[in-house]
């Protein structure tokens, strides 16, 4: 049986699919996510960081920002017709200071049982 569509257990950091054998190699594909620092969330995230230890603000941030290109990937895969996503991927670059650029990519494929 076909997967119908993509889900967490098909997309992974592995060159393959347990189980499943790839057919077609669809191309890359991304999910792009920018995200800026609210003033609030500066200024709370400056004053736990006098403190030490994680800072739940910025934390919070980075995983919605995770989230969200992970799922715009996901979904570019799915517009393709891809089955999986192997050799997964996150990249982060600094636009500029308090603007982040989330990159979540991989290769889309199309599988069958093995």
């Amino acid at each position: 049986m076909y997967p119908s569509s993509i889900t967490d257990a098909m997309v992974t950091s592995a060159t393959d699919i347990p189980g499943f054998v790839i057919t077609e190699n669809v191309g890359v594909v991304r999910g792009i996510v920018v995200r800026s620092n609210s003033v609030v969330g500066s200024l709370f995230g400056g004053i736990q960081s006098l403190f030490g230890g994680n800072i739940r603000v910025f934390s919070e941030m980075c995983d919605r920002a995770r989230s969200d290109a992970y799922r715009d990937m996901v979904t570019h895969a799915r517009e393709r017709g891809a089955h999986a996503i192997i050799c997964f991927r996150y990249d982060a670059t600094e636009l500029q200071q308090g603007v982040t650029e989330v990159l979540a990519y991989g290769t889309a494929v199309k599988v069958a049982p093995r």
